[in-house]
């Protein structure tokens, strides 16, 4: 990795900003491929090459809206379906010649640029399980502190993939959770080596909101899906394949909803017999200001309602510098703690509560 820690957000005004903020961001997870074309690419936006011209009229997007990744999505689309063969191939060498990789991407901006224009226009759309590794704490501890089944909520939920937790194998060290047989095998990093209580974990209900869900069971929301993975980190888009595997045969309802006025109508009324968790993943930043106070006052006016029946719980896996925190608030009681830090792609994860 170049450039050590990730940068304020603060010091990426511009577009050339933006997009050296994110190649420093990418370096430190994992894809130098990433790193490398967006600082090649913003230092071809300011000299006013064919990068200006594919981003050309999104200065004042918000600078939380991901533009850099939109960028790269919109382009490993193209690689994805054949219209950038050469890109393609680049993309599979993986033989660490940036040269020859930064003349494909420029060429694909250069040839696809009225394809590009309307592609970047698209939200960002990740659904990385990976993250369930560091969620899969706080959803253990709701299980054996309530004793209940678990009707899980998720705002920012895409296509559901996180939903079906429960149905993937969790192995790092000696810890393993989940079963054995499934497609999706979740290998992660537990810092310290200690990991959660292996308890049993039962979900009833499971549904999601997403202001632009994705259907992980049609051609389209595959190639969504794929197109915003990373195409150096092979184990993430392996993943994201045996997940979309498992999705297509049990399918979770994401409703296209804000995440405020989807939480109210879900929390209204307690479910007796029923442990809720409400959960999100690197969501409250896309979130305005009054959305997110908003939001938090929504769950905090639910639990205060929440009872030994109808227990609730809050799990937040948010940004928090280099690593995202992983937080859980719980009703009754109204207990917040730290569970654990984790990577933003949900590995190494180091617990801090048991």
């Amino acid at each position: 990795m170049r450039g050590g820690a990730i940068p304020e957000r603060r010091d990426a005004e511009t577009i050339g900003g933006l997009l050296r903020f994110q190649s420093v961001a990418c370096g430190y997870v994992g894809s130098p491929l990433y790193e490398d074309l967006l600082a090649r690419a913003a230092e071809d936006y300011e000299r006013g090459g064919p990068t200006l011209r594919v981003l050309e009229g999104h200065e004042d997007d918000p600078k939380d809206s991901a533009l850099a990744l939109r960028l790269m999505g919109a382009v490993h689309r193209l690689a994805l379906t054949g219209r950038a063969p050469a890109l393609a191939r680049r993309y599979a060498a993986a033989d660490g010649d940036g040269e020859r990789t930064w003349e494909a991407f420029r060429a694909t901006l250069e040839d696809r640029l009225e394809e590009l224009r309307p592609l970047v226009a698209r939200p960002v759309q990740t659904n990385e399980v990976g993250r369930c590794a560091a969620l899969l704490p706080g959803f253990l501890d709701v299980a054996a502190r309530t004793g209940r089944p678990l009707r899980m909520l998720e705002v920012g939920a895409s296509a559901g993939l996180n939903l079906g937790w429960n149905e993937y194998r969790y192995e790092a060290g000696d810890f393993a959770w989940g079963p054995p047989e499934s497609a999706l095998r979740i290998e992660f990093e537990l810092a310290g080596g200690v990991g959660p209580a292996a308890v049993p974990a039962t979900v009833a209900e499971r549904a999601g909101c997403d202001a632009s869900p994705v259907d992980p069971g049609s051609e389209e929301g595959r190639l969504t899906l794929l197109s915003y993975g990373w195409p150096d980190q092979v184990s993430r888009m392996e993943r994201l394949r045996a997940a979309l595997e498992i999705a297509a045969a049990r399918p979770a309802t994401v409703e296209r909803c804000g995440a405020v006025e989807w939480a109210a109508a879900q929390l209204a009324e307690p479910v007796p017999g029923l442990a809720t968790i409400l959960f999100h993943s690197i969501v409250m930043q896309y979130l305005s200001e009054d959305e997110r106070d908003a939001f938090v006052a929504v769950v905090q006016e639910a639990g205060s309602r929440a009872g030994e029946d109808n227990p609730l719980a809050w799990l937040r896996m948010e940004p928090d510098g280099e690593r995202a925190a992983v937080r859980l608030l719980t009703w009754p009681g109204g207990e917040d703690r730290l569970l654990a830090h984790a990577g933003y792609h949900g590995t190494p994860v180091e617990l801090r509560s048991r």
